[in-house]
């Protein structure tokens, strides 16, 4: 059998995820099973990060997995968390979103990420649903257009955009995070993806999202998400998490012209949601 297309990604992180990878190589009990380039992988690492949990950093390509990862997840899914045992043992965790609810709920008194009030919690976890079944779909249907889709280009546009709105509209009014004064897993949850929105500019000839002043009736919406949009992307724990650009180019250039063979380009290629 051939390598898989998309196999040949940069072996490792690089830039400012790369001093942090580096820092994060002696055996801690928390060991990080990392793509570095992954957006689902990093919703982890920030947690790790904003929490300051001891961990250890291991690199995995998903596409060309060890053996010693395997037995250990035999999925070959990334983000997987290695979580102590009481018998000494480590058993797997996955699921990006559920490792990070793990790690807060594990590490209580270091910065929670998850609001105490059990109903702020709950409305908390309605919007990250929304991120995941509505805008991470809609990200990529837009991402992935070619034409050969079975829908326009703005058409994808203005679902992802009308999916930002919704998100952003049951924001806290202030900020200038989702539920207002404090980073939580609310923010978290979409920013590697706020990271990422440059890809619409390089491959589809822009995002869509109006110039500040021009936004119309929606102009109190779009200012509150560049409200937003600004503090998660300036935030220590998400720059350095990441790498440089140039190595998320071929990744999303596979993606924009519809031929990345990762989970979540197939769902998206086959009308599915979030895999």
């Amino acid at each position: 059998m051939g390598a898989h297309p998309d196999a040949d990604i940069h072996p490792e992180a690089t830039g400012p995820a790369a001093e942090i990878v580096a820092a994060h190589q002696k055996d801690e009990p928390i060991t990080l099973y990392s793509g570095w380039f992954c957006p689902f992988v990093q919703r982890s690492w920030i947690t790790l990060e904003e929490k300051k949990i001891p961990y250890r950093y291991v690199e995995i390509n998903p596409y060309n997995k060890e053996p010693s990862f395997l037995k250990l997840n035999p999925r070959g899914l990334v983000p997987t968390l290695g979580c102590p045992q009481e018998d000494g043992s480590t058993k797997p965790l996955i699921e990006s979103n559920i490792i990070c609810e793990y790690l807060d709920e594990t590490y209580p008194d270091q910065t929670p990420l998850w609001p105490k009030d059990p109903y702020t919690k709950a409305r908390m976890k309605v919007w990250v649903d929304h991120v995941t079944s509505r805008i991470l779909p809609a990200y990529h249907r837009f991402l992935q257009h070619t034409e050969k889709s079975p829908y326009s280009l703005e058409k994808a546009r203005s679902e992802l955009l009308g999916a930002i709105k919704t998100w952003i509209s049951n924001a806290d009014p202030e900020g200038p995070y989702f539920l207002g004064k404090d980073f939580t897993f609310g923010d978290i949850v979409l920013a590697p993806w706020a990271k990422r929105m440059w890809v619409f500019d390089h491959f589809k000839g822009g995002l869509g999202i109006p110039e500040p002043g021009k936004g119309g009736e929606d102009e109190e919406l779009w200012s509150r998400w560049r409200k937003w949009s600004d503090a998660v992307t300036s935030r220590e724990s998400v720059n350095k998490t990441m790498s440089e650009r140039e190595h998320y180019m071929p990744i999303y250039q596979r993606y924009a012209e519809d031929r990345a063979m990762s989970e979540m380009a197939k769902a998206t290629r086959e009308g599915r949601g979030v895999p």
